[in-house]
């Protein structure tokens, strides 16, 4: 019975090409969207798996208050890592203090690179279960030892065995090579950890770092722990809450720092916090991509569906004969079904080789290293159920409607379809367009507040500025002479060291004094420490007061802030007032905000100040009437002169954008999944027309006969298609401007959702479906008058 069930759907697909090729191609690309999604999805709940305890593996955060709003932070003092040790050791089975990952200057001989590292405690490599493919995972025992990954062994030592061998860090520290790991997998939160060092040579690094080992108050640094197998990441976060309140002075106690335990297993999707709660993350992009690949695949199954039940007509005599010949609707059932499955069948081969050509491309926009998972036998076990399950719903609706004719009145020629029997087919297609109406007005909105968000001012020129981090004291050191050297050149017209890149604000501080404060006030600043120069090389904005000046010598106790900092410390005139921080400044002048942390958020209040001891980052302003090109050459041949890092800079626009790259990723995949949303729609659209046209073709050959004008035939055949798409228009608008709305409110500066989206949604929808239909429409209207009526 099933071989005959196949050679019958086999057939049918034969008999009529057009409609099998409509109904493939659609549930194909369907099947392509979903496949691509799931796969997106895996590889963002896989994301830290490749760490074998990561469920037990947690960082350690805090909450503090500042000004009654309650901030999260990853950053934590020194001394809370001995202090957890010493109170609730038994509950973890390893406590790993770490610092940031920075970029470093590795060397061996006269072979230098730069790469991500991280500084950590012995236990760092058996917590996260790195993979040694030279050595043991107790390579960090010894202070003078490094571990590095398998990239980095193969660009200092090439093919030889670099075991016991020694490479220096930053042109500064010899260690000895105890230790080769894998690299680690692109959807890890340590990829770019391309070495790790041991915590103790960092602690003998900088001296400030050794004044902060009994300093409550510094956060400057990381604490990643394993629970013990016997604990509960939930009960063992409460417990330790108030670990570091118990610590600090009853001054820092309005601070309310509450440490807890932040899981590995949220660290990718559930990364942000409002108010001290978790409120999520990247988990809301699962939800709607989620919801994206079913409806989708929803559209392809939708016209399978229509163009079945627009044909039943035609296939009611078939089932009126195999009725009467004995046939049970049961049978009928499976005989449709087996014609749905069929179609799936191919359909998801087609789809295999589809996603096998469309990964690359989509892998470059959604910024990830996704491959087909052709070993894995879950994947296949997905594929497979999802391929019967859209094959079964694409069926249903055919199968039970087709099997429900009565042979009787089939045969007599006395079957005709019910006035109300073009319904569901058309609440269906209304269903189709009002999806990809809300995926165009929803695509638009994304991308128009990320342009409204690169369109805010910054506060400075980001046109040929460029920085450059620096690993080793080298340049700081020439710093002058350098400066010197890369404006007399006339590529440079400015240079300037800061504590900071202009992209981001890497210190913050609290307890600051000035004239009106309120004594119960728990502020909180950005910090950045420059140099004279850094407002002229950025090209900052004053708004009120000067900048920092050579000419007189009290600028060395001189701040300049932003004008958001002038705001929260309630000052109509800062300029010559004293802040007291450590020392009593002098405000020199207010600059306007600039946009150095996250585009969407109101700028940070912050404050400037001289520093001649910090290195951190180089800011060059490149001489605009040279080209870029001839610039960085002379800028490198100084740079070579001073230190031997190796040549490494940043566009600040570069660095800008990037900070859109979340956003610009998810509107791009938006983009992607309405246009293939949009496609199936109008496979849909052009199926359910070519059967309208045929099966009006003695109808229109005889309003031809008549006098009809091939404009109005065109308009007869393609009013009812633009009266859904217009049905479509009225549910789609609310509910994308719902949704929107909805969405926009995650971000303070955000756009507003302007009429003219849902009019170019409007004029787009109805110029797709008369695109579509008119084709056939027009063909229709062109045939011969006399051949359409003899063809029935």
């Amino acid at each position: 019975m099933i071989r005959n069930y196949i050679k019958m759907a086999w057939r049918n697909l034969v008999k009529n090409k057009v409609y099998a090729f409509i109904n493939i191609a659609g549930l194909s690309v369907g099947m392509v969207v979903a496949i691509l999604i799931g796969l997106w999805m895996w590889d963002e709940l896989s994301f830290d798996k490749y760490h074998q305890n990561y469920s037990r593996i947690a960082q350690v955060k805090q909450h503090q208050s500042f000004d009654g709003t309650i901030r999260t932070s990853s950053a934590i003092p020194f001394p809370l890592g001995d202090e957890m040790r010493k109170s609730y050791g038994s509950d973890f089975k390893y406590m790993v203090m770490s610092s940031w990952t920075w970029k470093h200057m590795l060397s061996v001989d006269d072979k230098k690179i730069s790469q991500s590292g991280t500084y950590m405690q012995p236990d760092a490599p058996q917590m996260l279960t790195l993979n040694m493919l030279k050595g043991t995972r107790n390579g960090l025992s010894d202070m003078s030892s490094v571990l590095i990954s398998q990239s980095v062994s193969k660009a200092l030592f090439g093919d030889a065995d670099p075991m016991g061998k020694t490479l220096r860090i930053d042109n500064n520290f010899p260690v000895k090579v105890t230790g080769v790991y894998e690299d680690l997998p692109y959807n890890t939160e340590f990829y770019d950890t391309k070495f790790l060092a041991p915590w103790d040579l960092y602690i003998t690094t900088e001296p400030w770092i050794k004044r902060s080992t009994t300093n409550w108050f510094n956060n400057s640094f990381q604490l990643f722990v394993q629970i013990a197998d016997n604990a509960d990441m939930a009960r063992l976060s409460a417990k330790i809450k108030d670990v570091k309140l118990r610590k600090i002075g009853k001054r820092d106690m309005r601070f309310n720092p509450q440490i807890f335990l932040h899981g590995m297993d949220k660290w990718h999707l559930w990364s942000e916090f409002k108010g001290g709660v978790n409120t999520g993350g990247r988990i809301q992009y699962i939800y709607m991509f989620g919801a994206i690949g079913i409806f989708v695949l929803l559209l392809a199954c939708i016209n399978f569906m229509n163009l079945s039940t627009a044909r039943s007509e035609k296939r009611a005599k078939e089932v009126g004969i195999l009725k009467s010949i004995g046939s049970n609707r049961a049978q009928l059932i499976g005989q449709f079904f087996g014609e749905s499955l069929m179609i799936t069948a191919l359909a998801f081969v087609v789809c295999l080789l589809m996603v096998q050509l469309c990964l690359p491309f989509f892998n470059t926009v959604a910024d990830k290293k996704i491959t087909i998972l052709w070993t894995n036998p879950t994947f296949w076990a997905c594929c497979l159920s999802f391929s019967l399950i859209t094959g079964l719903i694409a069926g249903s609706y055919p199968a039970l409607y087709l099997s429900s004719f009565k042979p009787v009145s089939v045969l007599k020629g006395t079957f005709r379809m019910g006035r109300f029997a073009a319904i569901p087919r058309q609440v269906l297609v209304v269903l189709q367009f009002t999806v990809s109406v809300v995926l165009i007005i929803g695509t638009v909105i994304v991308f128009r507040q990320i342009q409204h968000t690169k369109d805010r001012p910054v506060g400075y020129d980001r046109d040929g500025l460029l920085s450059i981090d620096m690993a080793t004291a080298d340049l700081h050191t020439h710093f002058a002479v350098l400066r010197q050297k890369l404006i007399s050149s006339g590529a440079v017209l400015d240079v300037a060291e800061s504590s900071s890149p202009v992209t981001s604000v890497n210190s913050n501080s609290s307890g600051l004094e000035w004239k009106g404060k309120d004594p119960n006030m728990t502020d909180d600043f950005g910090t950045i420490g420059i140099t004279q120069s850094y407002g002229s090389t950025l090209g900052w904005q004053f708004i009120d007061g000067r900048d920092f000046s050579k000419d007189f010598l009290t600028d060395s106790s001189g701040i300049v802030i932003n004008e958001s900092a002038a705001k929260y410390m309630g000052m109509k005139h800062p300029v010559g007032e004293t802040v007291k921080w450590g020392k009593n400044y002098k405000i020199l002048g207010v600059i306007k905000d600039m946009v150095m942390q996250s585009p969407y958020e109101p700028a940070k209040q912050t404050i400037f100040y001289p520093d001649t001891s910090i290195g951190g980052v180089l800011n060059i302003r490149v001489n605009p009437k040279m080209s870029m090109t001839a610039a960085l050459r002379t800028i490198e041949d100084v740079h070579k002169r001073y230190t031997q890092e190796p040549f490494s800079y940043k566009f600040a626009d570069n660095e800008y954008a990037a900070k859109f790259s979340a956003e610009s990723r998810i509107g791009k995949l938006a983009a992607f999944f309405t246009i293939v949303a949009i496609f199936i729609s109008c496979l849909g659209l052009f199926g359910m027309a070519s059967f309208m046209a045929e099966k009006r073709t003695k109808e229109i050959g005889i309003r031809k006969v008549l006098g009809a004008t091939i404009f109005t035939l065109w308009r007869l055949l393609s009013k009812d298609f633009v009266v859904l798409a217009i049905i479509a228009l009225v549910i789609a608008m609310p509910l994308s401007y719902y949704f929107m709305h909805s969405w926009l409110q995650n971000y303070q500066y955000r756009t507003e959702i302007a009429w003219w989206i849902f009019a170019l949604a409007a004029v787009g929808a109805v110029v797709i479906t008369l695109l579509t239909v008119s084709y056939q429409s027009i063909k229709a209207a062109l045939a011969n008058p006399v051949r359409s009526i003899k063809a029935e």
